[in-house]
């Protein structure tokens, strides 16, 4: 039988990132659905080709281990250097992963408990306002071409 999940697309590097568990948290502008807190949620790796800039700023951050980033440094780093180098590595329209959203968290308290003044892996501050947890990470292999949409959509897992 089928299974069927909501699905957040996630742009790459994040993508893999969260896949990888270098990426406890997704942020975003806006808080999860409380339906979905607990729930298990596909991670879906948008069209979206990742910015070379971008890629290297991050790298740079976790090569310092800044913490301002929330990323799991010493996990994500190797992932970022291979990519600078491959970005073809990188799937883009797949689904990638399934993990268990935890309740959000707003920023401000996020950064408080880490003693920082703002948690971001990103240059899109506007879009930083809420830490959604993910844990319990299931990678899917092989990855699922998938089309994605914005905000939550359905995925139907067809091996399961």
């Amino acid at each position: 039988m089928p299974e069927r999940f909501p699905t957040l697309t996630v742009w790459q590097p994040w993508a893999t990132l969260i896949a990888a568990g270098a990426k406890p948290f997704e942020f975003r502008s806006w808080p999860a659905p409380a339906r979905l807190i607990g729930k298990r949620i596909a991670i879906h790796a948008g069209m979206h080709r990742m910015s070379v800039r971008e890629l290297k700023a991050l790298c740079w951050k976790c090569e310092r281990d800044h913490k301002d980033t929330g990323l799991r440094n010493q996990v994500a780093l190797p992932i970022l250097e291979h990519l600078i180098l491959a970005p073809s590595d990188a799937p883009l329209g797949s689904v990638l992963c399934i993990a268990t959203l935890g309740q959000p968290i707003r920023n401000r308290e996020l950064a408080e408990a880490l003693g920082l003044p703002h948690v971001n892996d990103s240059d899109r501050i506007e879009h930083s306002n809420w830490g959604w947890p993910l844990t319990d990470i299931e990678v899917l292999s092989p990855f699922i071409p998938a089309r994605g949409f914005q905000g939550f959509w359905t995925w139907t897992r067809a091996d399961a």
